[in-house]
Parts: structure tokens; sequence; C-alpha cells
């Protein structure tokens, strides 16, 4: 338990149903939606769609999802892979004959893939939900409609967009009113938005991927020099997938399967069972030492290898092997850090949102859904007021890179929901959102409840630090005797701009029945349980 001289908060807990986004109105959202009826599934798609609304430059229908989904609390997970991809009449060649080394992240159609999420969600809300996506989305319609108050942690995101939102007309006059950023607690209204989703609610996936919608997407699209066409939309599907599993004191961490990085996570989780890390202090350097090295081995190898396997070998089983794992571990030295890596090639971003629920049938949901960078590409389709996601920034140029671009490819995907189970049924559904730090938070949040034994609040808490690019650049709560310990070690330590990532997480106490939420303080939301 905390200590309540000091501040911060209290896990939720509760016996009928649990919600944690990062955003009170979603959460109230999926609360409101199991009151009435719903299950996890329905929750979390209602959810999502409300932080698409009141969280803009991280998610929306125009962006990609993943979900981890358990029902009733045992047997089978099912994974579903909803991530876009690149356009059929989109290479290599024409990215370079457009004058391009690579592809820029702004205003540039290249770099979005088509958006999976929408299918993903009728198809997840068909197969195991209740209630219908247009009830379930009735909630984000309203707060386009009728407005939502600015946060605190969603003003900041968006301020800090401003320049990259000027970059395209439609952009700054949906998301800029009156040339400015809007203020905290300032209403906001989204009648294009409500009308894109108003459609998608009453004709499921095809009012998304046909009529209107399609069209006003694709014709933004192709008035910047895009090669996008209807038949890219139409033949959009999202996939569902058989999730990895790796053994960790006597539990199961479960993941979605490459394009996702979730196997980086595995890797570290791996490389670090070769070190006691119990017998550490979790706010110690030796800690964050070897979190970081293993970071840095974890990282090489999602850049070399995770792409998209229907199109790329991505030797799955030899990546989670024991000997894979030793032999990294090996590399680590717990009195000195490594000499310089090669620089990662992907760009970093912090944005996407991650929801966790579970329903009183004990169905688990683990779902996270992002546009990439702020706002995605800030291409903004302007009759739906659909946002664009940039995913495909992610693909590299080198045809022999096994993340190459390719005509209806999938890029390395960031966006990672996990599980952990115990006699085969979820124990934990939880995220890290952050971009490229999800992998290196799922691990730190994992290791504080099962090594340090921390509650998921306080796991969620626990101060941050992310080795990237040879810096290691740690959050303010650090101490500054670990900082120092830590440039002792050979670290370039730094002190981070901004908080890294976010999270979720919902454990479950089945001897007494109990669901125990928790939010990541670093964003505006909340944990719900009752």
């Amino acid at each position: 338990m905390r200590d309540l001289h000091f501040p911060g908060r209290s896990p939720a807990y509760g016996m009928n149903g649990a919600a944690a986004t990062s955003q009170p109105l979603a959460t109230i959202t999926a609360i409101d939606i199991l009151k009435q009826g719903g299950n996890a599934v329905d929750a979390a798609i209602a959810a999502c769609a409300v932080q698409g609304v009141v969280e803009p430059m991280s998610t929306g229908p125009g962006g990609d999802c993943f979900a981890l989904i358990q029902p009733r609390g045992t047997g089978r997970v099912i994974g579903i892979n909803g991530s876009g991809w690149a356009p059929a009449g989109l290479t290599i060649d024409k990215v370079r004959a457009d004058g391009l080394s690579a592809i820029p992240l702004t205003n540039n159609p290249h770099a979005v893939t088509v958006p999976c999420a929408v299918d993903a969600w009728c198809r997840l809300a068909e197969d195991y939900g209740r209630l219908g996506i247009d009830r379930l989305l009735a909630p984000a319609i309203r707060f386009a409609e009728e407005g939502f108050a600015v946060s605190p942690r969603v003003w900041l995101d968006w301020s800090r967009a401003e320049s990259r939102l000027r970059q395209n007309r439609e952009a700054a006059e949906m998301f800029l009113p009156g040339g400015k950023c809007p203020a905290i607690g300032d209403v906001v209204r989204f009648p294009a938005m409500a009308a894109g989703l108003r459609e998608i609610a009453r004709f499921g996936r095809d009012g998304f991927y046909d009529g209107w919608v399609m069209e006003d997407m694709v014709e933004t699209l192709r008035a910047l020099g895009g090669v996008h066409g209807e038949e890219d939309f139409a033949e959009m599907r999202s996939e569902y997938v058989e999730p990895l599993r790796l053994s960790y004191r006597d539990r199961e961490v479960v993941q979605i399967p490459p394009n996702g990085q979730g196997l980086t996570a595995m890797a570290m989780i791996n490389m670090l069972k070769a070190f006691d890390l119990a017998s550490l202090d979790p706010l110690g350097a030796e800690r964050f030492h070897l979190e970081a090295e293993a970071t840095r081995l974890a990282y090489q190898m999602r850049d070399r290898y995770i792409a998209d396997p229907r199109k790329a070998d991505v030797p799955v089983d030899y990546l989670l092997g024991e000997d894979y794992a030793r032999e990294q571990a090996a590399r680590i030295d717990p009195k000195r850090a490594m000499g310089p890596l090669p620089p990662l090639t992907t760009a970093r971003y912090r944005d996407t949102v991650y929801i966790s629920v579970i329903d009183s049938d004990g169905t688990a949901v683990s779902f996270i859904n992002s546009v990439y960078f702020s706002f995605g590409s800030c291409i903004v389709a302007p009759k739906s007021g659909i946002v664009l996601q940039n995913r495909g920034a992610g693909f590299v140029l080198d045809a022999d890179h096994p993340n190459a671009l390719a005509p209806r490819k999938r890029p390395k995907h960031t966006i990672i929901p996990a599980m952990v189970l115990k006699d085969g049924a979820c124990e934990l559904s939880y995220g890290v959102m952050g971009g490229d730090y999800q992998p290196v938070g799922q691990v730190h949040v994992l290791h504080n409840i099962y090594e340090y034994g921390m509650d998921v609040q306080q796991a969620l808490d626990c101060p941050r630090a992310f080795h990237i690019e040879d810096v290691m650049e740690v959050e303010r709560s650090v101490p500054e005797d670990v900082r120092a310990r830590l440039a002792a070690l050979g670290h370039d330590v730094r002190l981070a701009e901004m908080p890294w990532g976010g999270g979720q997480a919902i454990m479950v106490d089945r001897g007494r029945g109990v669901l125990i939420g928790g939010s990541d303080p670093r964003k505006d939301g909340v944990a719900l349980a009752y």
C-alpha cells in the first residue's frame, strides 16, 4: 500500500467490472457500456472511439489497432491484427521518383497506410460483442457534436503539434480554431468527425471502406499526390492471429506476433531472466542499467527482423529461444555499459491510447489504437473529419530489408497490447503507451509487479528511463544519486523532455473475486471499478 502522507492515487477495486484508459471520459464510457449490458469488448471499442474525439492527436478511426481477448477469462486468447497496408500502387521506386530518401512524417500521402482500426472494431463487435457498432459509437458521436472540455495532458500534446498541423490546411482549420491550439478547459466540437462516425455507426465497416467517407479519404490523399485507390480500402481486412506466449515465473506473457513489436518485450524478458532482479533496488542504478542494456540488444533485434510475416521471414522461434536469450544476456556486463550500437531505424514518438477492460463474466480485453505520431500524418479528410495515420513512415526504403516498403505490405508496428496468464487464465491485462518505448515500459511494469511486489498503480507510477540512440533519458523522478551512478557505469544520462509513455493495467484476484485497476499519472486518465 502507498504511503498516504504523499500525493498519489490508490488502485481501483471492484467485483463486477473494471476499465482503465488515459481519458476520464473514455473510462466512464466503458463503465456505462458495461452497466448497459455490454461486455468488455463493447466497452473497449466504445472507449476507444471516444478517445479518438477527446484525445484526437493519439488515436481515431484513421489509425490501426491490435487487441488480445480472453472470453470469460479462461481458455484461448484471441489476437487480432488491425494494422493497415500500403496501397497497391506504392513502391520504393515511386517514393524515390518523388525525390524522397525516406517517407516524411507530416503532410505526405506516402506515409498513410490504409487504416484498419474500423474493420477491427466492427469485426470484434460482431464476433464477440453484444450491443452492435451503432450503440458503441453513440458516445463518441455525442462528444464530437456537443463538445468536450480539453484536459491538461491533451492540451500539452495538442500545443506541441501546432507547427505540424499548420502544414496541412484542413488539419489547421479543424484543430487550430482561430489559428491556435485550444486552451485547457476550452470546449471543442468536431461536427465533421461526428458525421464520419455516424456513417460508420449506420453502415458498419462499409460506412468507412465504401461510400462517401472512403471517397473523402481517397480524394484527399490523391490530391496530395498519393496513389491510394478505392480498392485499397474496399479490400482492407483485419486478421485474427495466434498470440505469442512466453513462460515467466510460472506464468505466460502473451503478445501479438509480428508485424507488431511485442516480440521485443519478450526478448527483453528472456534476457533479463539471467539476472537476479528481485534482489536489486527497484529504483537503483543496477536495475535501470540491466534494463537499459537489454533494451539496446532487443531493439537491435527488432530493427533487424520485425516485419510483416506475410511478406518477409521473421524467425520468431529462434528469437524467443533460450539459446538466443543466453547469447544476448552474456553480452550484458552488470558493471559497465556496452559501447555504441548501430542507430535505430525508426523515428521516436510518444502517442497512442491503450485500454484495458474486464467485465463481470471475466472477459478480459487488452486493446490499443493509434494514428502513430501526434495527429498522424496531419492529413485530415475534411468532410468526414478523419485524421489519417502516418504509419507508412515505419517502412524502410532498402529493398533487401525485411521491413522494406512494398505494395499491400504492413509496416513494422509499435503498438502492443499484453496479457499475463496464470494457470491459463488472465491475471493481468495491461499495456504501456509511448511508441518505441512500449516494450521497455511493459517490461518495467511487469517486473515492478512480479519482481518487486508493487500493486498495479505503484507499478505504473514508478520512475522510468529509456536508453535510445546511445543516450539514457531518465524522468525527473529518478533520484540524482541514481543518475550519477548510471553515469559512472558508462551511460550518457540526460533528463527526458517529456515523461515516458503512459499505461493502464487491471489485475484479477481470482481467489477473492476482485478486479484491481490502475492508470498512469503521466496522462489524464483514470481506472474505475465497481
